[in-house]
């Protein structure tokens, strides 16, 4: 029941991670490239609720297990690889003190908590101390899954109360208006919270929500008119990238730049063809060139490069702490094979549920008469939470360990590594 491919969805992913990626590798012309992480967030909102209000108006109901095996396969097999990976190489390269303050972030991660974690501490993500946390950005993957556990409740509640798009749109819109209202009000009162606590970012998914369950009769046949707005959702994401920075109070009224963008580009593909070949009006829409092709395998990459990028160069920072241009370009490139090799060896193939098959093969009577896909938790994701639970856990033991042979005149160093960054609250 997956919705269609849209190659201008796959352009935006592109943009949104290369924002991310530019930031956080110090590229000073894109100043607000952190704001990619608003667009992935539009766009769950967007894709999942098309998806989850296509089978209730099929069905009149969701098949959540199913749902969740979905998101599950998708996402986890990777960002455990990337954990547990993470972890070794911190071995030769952390101090025991910081190996066991970050096999805590690991297991926060693991568990898609970690913004939980880091808004216990009030920690700051702009601050130079988050530089030396190579967890810190499964943040925005935390909030994204506590999204996914949370909408499907909200659209059977809507389909509950009345049956329809309509009232499925104003619970919604209900929803998105009041975490918008409170993510306002704390951006300055309480700036952690704002930033990290997923009720408070709710906004952004319902507002890709709220895009995809408005009637779109007005832009289904103006192609003129989708091109225009998605050209000015372009010029928004590209003035959130130019003029956003870390010294502006954010999420605040300054996430709508890169938000409403995103809802804007996503609206002029709609109705448009599934493929790269436009003419006419079509061929001067965004999405055109959205869909070239170096955009598209960016886009493809973008998770896993994603979770690469940023242990690559805290580790690289840690290694070396000026880096120069080639050696952060090095950087990128190393995380960007990793990327592409993390995609095709275990991305991939878990999304198409290569492994289910060997599981299947493997175990053929392990779950009696389950369903490949209802097997795959058991077969994959159970064996891989055990193994990412087993590495944190034998990290965080063998640098604890080492800890306690930390002399007297040390443990002021150990004591600042205990709370990065708190300072700050």
């Amino acid at each position: 029941m997956a919705a269609s491919f849209r190659p201008d969805i796959q352009g935006l992913r592109a943009l949104a991670v290369g924002g991310v990626v530019a930031y956080h590798f110090g590229l000073t012309a894109l100043p607000g490239g952190f704001a990619g992480v608003d667009i992935f967030f539009v766009i769950s909102g967007w894709l999942i609720t098309t998806h989850l209000m296509q089978e209730i108006g099929e069905t009149g109901r969701l098949d959540l297990w199913r749902f969740y095996a979905r998101r599950a396969r998708r996402l986890l097999p990777a960002a455990l690889f990337v954990i547990l990976v993470t972890l070794a190489a911190g071995y030769f390269i952390l101090a025991p003190q910081e190996q066991a303050l970050y096999s805590r972030g690991a297991m926060f991660a693991s568990a898609y908590a970690i913004n939980l974690w880091l808004l216990r501490w009030s920690f700051d993500y702009f601050a130079a101390d988050a530089t030396s946390n190579p967890f810190i950005h499964f943040w925005s993957l935390s909030v994204e899954e506590q999204f996914y556990l949370a909408w499907p409740a909200l659209l059977l509640l809507a389909a509950w109360l009345r049956p329809g798009r309509r009232t499925a749109a104003a619970v919604v819109g209900v929803t998105g208006l009041a975490s918008f209202a409170a993510c306002q009000w704390l951006t300055s009162a309480a700036p952690a919270w704002a930033f990290y606590f997923s009720p408070l970012r709710a906004w952004e998914f319902a507002a890709g929500g709220l895009a995809t369950l408005v009637p779109m009769a007005l832009l289904q046949h103006r192609i003129w008119l989708r091109a225009a707005l998605g050209w000015l959702g372009l010029a928004l994401i590209a003035t959130a990238y130019l003029l956003l920075s870390e010294d502006l109070p954010f999420p605040g009224w300054y996430a709508l730049l890169p938000v409403a963008g995103t809802v804007l580009v996503l609206l002029s593909g709609v109705g448009g063809p599934q493929s790269n070949r436009r003419t006419g009006w079509q061929a001067l829409g965004p999405a055109a060139a959205l869909s070239l092709p170096p955009l598209q395998w960016i886009g493809t990459l973008s998770y896993s490069l994603y979770l690469w990028h940023w242990p690559v160069i805290v580790y690289a920072g840690m290694l070396a702490p000026e880096l120069s241009v080639p050696q952060r370009l090095g950087c990128g490139v190393l995380a960007l094979a990793l990327s592409v090799l993390t995609y095709h060896l275990i991305e991939d193939p878990a999304r198409r549920g290569a492994w289910m098959a060997v599981g299947a093969r493997a175990f053929p009577k392990a779950i009696p008469g389950a369903k490949p896909l209802r097997a795959f938790p058991g077969l994959v994701l159970v064996p891989a939470l055990m193994l990412t639970g087993t590495g944190v856990a034998v990290a965080y033991a063998n640098a604890h360990l080492a800890t306690r042979n930390i002399g007297p005149e040390q443990r002021g160093i150990e004591q600042a590594v205990e709370r990065p960054s708190i300072a700050r609250a």
